[in-house]
């Protein structure tokens, strides 16, 4: 699995001019699920997720987790991050997990994550979505798993 994390002061969710969901400062999530993906990926990257130090103390050193501020977390599917551009002018998506299997993965991110005492809200799995981020930083990281539940 592959995520995009950004630390956010505000993040939202649109599907079709309608808002379905929202969360103040916390972080943003775009992601992506491979074909090599499994359960393991999952419970890996929610534990990583929840608790990865990217929030400021009160000194401004960046030691907080998601859990340790209690700040809610935006998950949102996004695919084309196993988009594979080498070769040609069209992106392809061969590495992406086929819907019914991201769907399967992505949803037990969420659960996963949730269980760890997480505030999660999430986006709309297969919409055309409107996602608005005001990145906090700017503050970005990129996590990636072998299909293992290792990291890259």
């Amino acid at each position: 699995m592959r995520a995009l994390v950004q630390r956010v002061s505000r993040a939202s969710v649109s599907v079709r001019g309608e808002e379905v969901a929202s969360i103040g400062s916390g972080m943003c999530v775009l992601v992506g699920v491979r074909c090599e993906d499994t359960v393991e990926d999952a419970a890996s990257l929610a534990s990583k997720l929840a608790n990865l130090r990217i929030f400021e103390d009160e000194e401004g050193r960046i030691t907080h987790s998601l859990l340790d501020i209690g700040a809610e977390a935006l998950v949102v599917s996004q695919f084309t991050l196993y988009a594979d551009c080498a070769k040609g002018r069209r992106p392809s998506f061969a590495a992406a997990a086929p819907a019914q299997q991201g769907r399967r993965l992505y949803e037990e991110l969420v659960r996963r994550l949730e269980s760890l005492g997480a505030a999660v809200k999430t986006g709309v799995f297969q919409a055309r979505m409107e996602v608005t981020i005001t990145n906090d930083g700017p503050f970005t990281l990129l996590l990636d798993t072998d299909g293992e539940g290792q990291w890259k």
